[in-house]
């Protein structure tokens, strides 16, 4: 069953519900503090972000005590403790030695120079928590936060400051939310080098910063089952030609593949390293360099595996007027979220490349420990 298209009244409830909570998560990039609302309300500052300014409002506006919330595994490695599996957050309190700039940048990057972290200690997590890590990742930076109570009196005085303030269950719901209001805002012929009769299609979902590319080689909606590609972006590999992946080969392979078949669509998504963004997969690259493969750098900097939401594909998909596909994919993942999200997936089609000895590991990887079927 296919998702019907949402009415007026709740477009405009979505763009609302959008538009402050990527308000607030771009407050949080610009190293500005947010009033996460609710029962027990908190004030938040991006640990990667603070400056010596916003770090000053943030403590004199809050209720104490101050703490830092990690994402489990950075929140084990800070403190020097066992990863807890039970915990979806680790709170720790903040010493007024490490309250400045550079020691808090130490503490949310682990390839940064580390903090020293004697006097924090763990303590239980507040309510807003898991919200706050949420808010965070939506602003593609690194889940490591700090959080102050507020008293009910200091209220009036934050918004004062025109401190934003975000309710958690719009947090929560946001992602969902994207592929719900997506739209399609303006298209045009863009011939390429491997498929000359091919067009640009822009999405866009009201409220949010965030848009969504279609390549569109033929007319795939004359097809009763096109040829489809999810492609999540990848500055350094589509655009520069790392070799320390797949997906530039993978990109141009798959408008190839379509021209020769006539028709297709490459769903270009806005979702730079499996979802953690451009700077968090270089800190990721540095932390493989030393060692790690890519499944365990995204969880030492706090994100999980893949924070990707194909939902936004489907919806792109429907709104081309593309019920059911054939998915070019190696990707299992891909399959059962589109096949959730509404789209018939009648088949997948195999899209592997040689590995070029810069990428053995990667390619190792993604079989291995992502199950990518690349035999």
């Amino acid at each position: 069953m296919t998702a019907s298209p949402p009415a007026a009244a709740d477009i405009t409830s979505l763009t609302k519900t959008l538009r402050q909570v990527h308000r607030a998560a771009s407050e949080l990039r610009r190293g500005v503090p947010v009033l996460l609302e609710g029962a027990e309300p908190l004030l938040l500052l991006a640990a990667e972000t603070a400056g010596a300014e916003s770090l000053a409002e943030f403590l004199s506006l809050g209720s104490g005590p101050a703490m830092v919330l990690f994402a489990p595994v950075r929140g084990a490695a800070v403190l020097r403790q066992p990863i807890d599996p039970a915990a979806t957050v680790t709170a720790a309190l903040l010493p007024a030695p490490l309250a400045n700039p550079d020691a808090l940048r130490g503490l949310a990057d682990p390839t940064a120079r580390q903090a020293a972290t004697a006097g924090m200690t763990r303590m239980e997590p507040p309510a807003g928590a898991a919200v706050a890590i949420a808010l965070a990742k939506l602003g593609r930076l690194l889940p490591a936060v700090l959080a102050m109570p507020v008293a009910a009196a200091s209220l009036p005085t934050i918004a004062a400051h025109a401190i934003i303030s975000v309710r958690p269950d719009d947090v929560l719901a946001s992602p969902g939310l994207e592929g719900s209001g997506l739209r399609i805002v303006t298209s045009a012929p863009v011939p390429l080098a491997d498929a000359r009769d091919s067009r640009v299609v822009a999405f866009r979902t009201e409220g949010s910063a965030v848009e969504h590319l279609a390549i569109v080689v033929g007319r795939p909606e004359e097809d009763a089952a096109p040829l489809v590609r999810i492609h999540s972006e990848c500055f350094t590999g589509d655009l520069l030609g790392s070799m320390r992946c797949d997906c530039g080969e993978q990109l141009r392979g798959a408008i190839q593949r379509m021209a020769s078949e006539g028709s297709g669509i490459v769903l270009y998504l806005a979702q730079e390293g499996r979802g953690i963004g451009l700077v968090n997969k270089l800190r990721a690259y540095n932390l493989q360099d030393r060692g790690l493969d890519t499944l365990d750098a995204n969880r030492v900097l706090g994100w999980g595996a893949d924070e990707r939401n194909f939902l936004v594909g489907a919806h792109m998909l429907l709104a081309l007027g593309i019920p059911r596909v054939r998915l070019l994919t190696n990707n299992p993942d891909k399959l059962a979220g589109l096949a959730a999200c509404g789209i018939e997936v009648l088949g997948r089609e195999a899209h592997a490349f040689e590995s070029n000895e810069v990428n053995d590991g990667y390619l190792s990887t993604k079989a291995v420990r992502f199950g990518h079927m690349l035999d």
